[in-house]
């Protein structure tokens, strides 16, 4: 039973919950807040810095020949994902508190993941070079694409790019990814070697983001304006728009492009997933103030839902038959998806 829980529970989310008990109990205050917040923008220029490290160029690069696959993941990620968002919030405008919306929106603009996409395409026995192509393609432009995409789409939050936002970007989040990729061929293997305790700083620097924000949001009691309704609201909307990504995205596959298996698991799993790392530390420039807890939360939830869904449909993939890759493309129902719509 505890290796099942295993399975579906995240421990890293079940601690990210922990740190919020704790902001909830001994939230940062005065000098101590500003201290937490400076360490916090040290801790976002380090996680960018090491993502700049850790993405290959040439990864990114090295997979063009299928482009079509990477420009389907990249329409996904970057243009799909927002028109559900915004179809949400334009279906339901008032189903939420704002912020709880907006935070909805802000996650629709975020790249996909890197690691888990390519663990769960391998799992699923999909195209694992195509797939570390797309996700480090994804993570490269999402630096650039995220902000002004959560802007555009959160401008009646109070979100626009003014001068000083446009300022924090560039020194927080674009300089250290370019310092660490023109760095890589010098560190990159040292980084290489020395993964799992940078892991646990990169790790170690979210947590601390977190506390910051949900600190904001208890100090000023922002979190009085949310009850258990909004929270299942919440995470039925979040699961809507999961399913509606990865349908959507076998749909594609299938119907429109008519990939291989091997394709389509790339395609579903880099283009319905999104990045927990990236964008926490692009909501701690994007907003300030007491909402910043608020407006992650739907990020936070979304993230674990998405590991818990994905990992039913990777080894529902990986039970395929072997002879499934020698079958045609078109018309097919063998994924898992056409197996529950059989059903």
């Amino acid at each position: 039973m505890a290796g099942k829980l295993r399975r579906f529970l995240d421990p890293y989310i079940l601690l990210m919950f922990a740190v919020i008990a704790v902001a909830a109990l001994l939230p940062a205050r005065g000098q101590g807040a500003t201290i937490a917040g400076a360490a916090a923008d040290a801790g976002i220029v380090f996680l960018f810095f090491l993502y700049g490290v850790r993405l290959s160029p040439q990864a990114a690069l090295s997979g063009l020949k299928q482009w079509q696959l990477h420009l389907a993941v990249l329409f996904s990620t970057f243009m799909l994902f927002p028109l559900l968002g915004l179809g949400l919030q334009w279906i339901l405008p008032a189903a939420l508190p704002s912020a709880l919306m907006a935070g909805i929106l802000f996650l629709c603009a975020l790249p996909s993941t890197v690691q888990s996409s390519i663990a769960f395409t391998s799992i699923a026995r999909g195209n694992v070079p195509a797939a570390i192509c797309a996700a480090s393609a994804s993570n490269m432009l999402g630096v650039f694409i995220s902000p002004v995409l959560a802007s555009w789409l959160l401008h009646t939050q109070g979100a626009a790019l003014s001068f000083g936002v446009f300022r924090d970007i560039v020194l927080q989040l674009l300089a250290p990814f370019a310092a660490g990729q023109v760095m890589r061929p010098w560190i990159g293997q040292w980084v290489q070697r020395h993964r799992t305790v940078l892991g646990y700083a990169d790790r170690g620097s979210i947590l601390l983001i977190i506390y910051v924000a949900f600190s904001k949001g208890m100090v000023d009691n922002i979190w009085s304006q949310i009850d258990l309704a909004d929270l299942a609201i919440l995470s039925a909307l979040l699961a809507l728009l999961l399913a509606l990504a990865l349908t959507l995205t076998a749909m594609i596959a299938r119907r429109i492009m008519r990939l291989s298996v091997e394709d389509e698991i790339v395609l579903q799993f880099c283009g319905s997933k999104k990045s927990l790392a990236s964008g926490l530390p692009m909501a701690t420039i994007l907003f300030s103030g007491a909402q910043l807890g608020m407006i992650v939360l739907p990020l936070m939830l979304f993230h674990q839902l998405q590991l818990i869904v994905c990992a039913v449909l990777a080894r529902r993939y990986a039970r395929r038959p072997e002879p499934d890759r020698d079958r045609p493309a078109s018309g097919r129902a063998d994924g898992p998806l056409g197996q529950q719509q059989q059903a």
